[in-house]
Order: C-alpha cells, then sequence, then structure tokens
C-alpha cells in the first residue's frame, strides 16, 4: 500500500569498506522545486534528495552517430536545466564537443562569454542587452572533465566548447547524466551483468525493478511471479499464493524455495530480478547470498531521517554493523516515504550508483562473470583458483576428492 504523500524522497547509496573493491563514488544533492544539481566529493557514500514533486521532463533527443553526436531542443534536459536553444553533441574519444546556437542574442565576440567548467559541472552565460543571461547549466556532466583544458570560441552562429575527459575509454551518449543519458550508456559499464532489487518490500522491488530493466533493455524478472507460477510449485502447493505459502508452510519453506530460483537465475544475463521482501525473503537471510553474488545487487531501504546527514550516519552504522543480510549489497538506496510514481526516480538512482560504483573499479562486471563460471561457490569478493570446494577451507580441493 503506497504511503501518504509526501515532501520529498531521499536516496542514499552506499559502499562497504567490507568489500577491497568498493570505492568512493560522489554525493549528489537535489533540491527544489525546479530541481538543479549540486555536487560534492566524501567516502563510500552516495545521497540523492528530490523534491516529492520531482518529475523527469522527456527532451527531444535524436542521435545522428549511434551514441556519438545528439542534437537536442527543450527547456530542461530530463532533470538538469538548460538552455531552451538548440544544440548538438559530440564524444569524439579522449573529449566532448558542444555547440550550442547562438542565433537571435546577437553575441559577436567570445569575450560576451563566459564558460565555467568544474570536474562535473558546467555553466555557460553571456553578456546581452547590459544583462548576464545563462546560456546552459548543469551540475551534473556524466563524468568527469579536466576543467583547466577547456576552451571555446565562436563558429558563424554557434558557440562551441570543447571540454577534455577524464576517462577517454567512457563514451558520453550526453553532456549530462540524465535518464536517457544514463539508460543510453548503461551497456557500456554494465557489461551485460544482472542486477537483483533487494529490501523489505516485494512491492517496491517489483516497481523499481520494472522501471530500471524497460529503460536499460533488460528482462524484468520477480521471484514471487516465477514461485507463484512455477509448475512443480503448483502442484506442491495447490497454486497457493506467497502469503498463504508463509502461513502454511513458513517463512523459511519460501526462503528455500527463493533460494533455488535464484540459483537458476545466476547464469543469466541481462536481467533486473525482483526478490521477495520480509522475512520469507533470501536476501534477508546471510546464508543464502551465494547466488545473489552472481549480479550487482540494489538495496531499497525506507528511512525516517530527514536529511542526507542523518541517512548518511544511519546507512554507514547499518553496513558497519553487518548482522542484517542486506548489508551485504553493493549499493543501498534510501528513500523517505513512497510513491508508486516515484518508481523510476529511484530507478535512476539506482543506476547513478551503480554506474559510480563500476567506474571506480572497471574490473567488477568480469569478477562477476568469472564468478558464476566458476560455480558461485560464495567466495565473493575473494575469489578462490578453480577447484576450490568452500566445504574444506582450503584454496584448491584435494586430489581426489
Amino acid at each position: 500500500m503506497a504511503a501518504p504523500a509526501i515532501s520529498k524522497a531521499l536516496f542514499s547509496s552506499y559502499f562497504s569498506q567490507k568489500n577491497p573493491v568498493r570505492t568512493q563514488n560522489h554525493t549528489f544533492l537535489v533540491k527544489s522545486s525546479k530541481p538543479t544539481f549540486t555536487s560534492f566529493t566524501i567516502t563510500r557514500l552516495s545521497l540523492f534528495l528530490l523534491p516529492r514533486s520531482f518529475q523527469t521532463t522527456q527532451s527531444s533527443i535524436s542521435s545522428n552517430n549511434s551514441s556519438s553526436r545528439f542534437s537536442c531542443r527543450c527547456q530542461s534536459l530530463s532533470t538538469i536545466p538548460v538552455s531552451t536553444k538548440e544544440y548538438e553533441f559530440f564524444d569524439a574519444s579522449s573529449e566532448v564537443e558542444l555547440r550550442l546556437q547562438l542565433g537571435g542574442w546577437n553575441i559577436q565576440s567570445s569575450k560576451d562569454i563566459f564558460v565555467d567548467a568544474n570536474d562535473t559541472s558546467l555553466t555557460i552565460r553571456a553578456q546581452h542587452s547590459g544583462s548576464l543571461i545563462t546560456l546552459l547549466e548543469t551540475n551534473k556532466l556524466f563524468d568527469k572533465v579536466k576543467p583547466a583544458e577547456t576552451i571555446w570560441f565562436i563558429d558563424d552562429d554557434q558557440l562551441v566548447v570543447n571540454l577534455k575527459k577524464q576517462d577517454p575509454d567512457l563514451k558520453w551518449p550526453d553532456i549530462a547524466e540524465a535518464w536517457e543519458s544514463l539508460i543510453a550508456g548503461s551497456s557500456q559499464f554494465l557489461k551485460g551483468a544482472s542486477i537483483y532489487i533487494i529490501g523489505d518490500s516485494t512491492e517496491i522491488n517489483q516497481k523499481v525493478s520494472r522501471e530500471l530493466a524497460v529503460g536499460i533493455g533488460y528482462t524484468p524478472l520477480s521471484t514471487k511471479e516465477l514461485l507463484e507460477s512455477t509448475k512443480e510449485l503448483l502442484e506442491t502447493f495447490a497454486k497457493q499464493s506467497i502469503d498463504s505459502w508463509v502461513l502454511a508452510e513458513g517463512p523459511d519453506s519460501v526462503a528455500e524455495a527463493e533460494t533455488a530460483i535464484l540459483e537458476s537465475l545466476s547464469s543469466h544475463v541481462r536481467a533486473v530480478v525482483a526478490t521477495l521482501g520480509g522475512h520469507q525473503g533470501a536476501a534477508r537471510r546471510a546464508d543464502k547470498w551465494r547466488h545473489l553474488y552472481a549480479g550487482f545487487t540494489v538495496w531499497l531501504s525506507q528511512t525516517e531521517a530527514i536529511d542526507e546527514d542523518s541517512a548518511k550516519e544511519e546507512a554507514r552504522r547499518t553496513i558497519e554493523d553487518g548482522r542484517l543480510a542486506y548489508s551485504n549489497a553493493d549499493v543501498v538506496v534510501k528513500f523517505q516515504g513512497w510513491d508508486a510514481d516515484n518508481a523510476k526516480s529511484v530507478a535512476q538512482a539506482c543506476l547513478s550508483a551503480l554506474k559510480q560504483l563500476i567506474l571506480s573499479d572497471k574490473k567488477l562486471p568480469g569478477k562477476k562473470s568469472l564468478y558464476i563460471r566458476l560455480g558461485c561457490r560464495g567466495d565473493w569478493p575473494n575469489i578462490k583458483p578453480p577447484g576450490w570446494d568452500p566445504s574444506t577451507g582450503d584454496e584448491v580441493a584435494s586430489p581426489g576428492s
């Protein structure tokens, strides 16, 4: 059942220090009725603060050359305010180029243009009729740039801005990290790895999972639906719902059955799997995580925190305490209250956090793939050599065992 309307939703993603491959990422703060982004860096914790009225604005974006060139004419680029003027965007491997139309503004000299670039932000202003106007502003570029190497010039009726990328291997679908650019660029960092959505609410897990799967072109799966539709289970439990199954057999029986489903899904790629919430869910039990490690896990967690600092502290305490099995997740996304209309916003926060995690260690998708090929033996993240037997505790199984 949906919670009452709220004034804001709070999202927090956390990377545990217990996992040596998890490193720092960035914090993004969104607040105001017309969302704008500010950013700062802290260690292993990201916070997303969105107003209740937050809505993703659909932009008219057309691709002229795969994902390397985009043209846009819009009032805003997804959640990030930009110019109402037309612009073109190009990715040239080591740098990106933005061409902003100046027609109608009567700007003749580059001296009337002011470009302010930081690692992840860009603001373009111009002097016009005695006033300083903002032509484009985004505080969340798709990734980091080298601000000291930014150059700009006027070419006929266009302002051309060249930004040097810090990571030349990362292809930018567009200038800013919005829902459209995130889903367009997801394949290059996820590399087919599946995603498991965990948390106490089965309904929330399902709704966010479906939004995320549809966005990135993955297969949406639900362990609840799979459990209720599996032929063998229908015959054994007489077409029981999960709730009636729990009443009849207890939560342990359901968790065991979901673990079997997760084992069968562990070899799948390009899937977003919504898991069962509550005590009947396998993800809530530390001894059931063996096959969840096959993909990237995102823990959706509701919070009573009223600001980002208290949410940050809450997330840190929960992860460092480690008694709750959900703390094994790769990413924690906290939100204040719930409304199904916000599912896409939560999905965007999940994808953004996963992107930052994977870009901090680009070998992660490959390690997940290796873990699957070695049989999901429960040795994540410290993967042992082939032949290792978890029952012996040895690095490699003894000959003849």
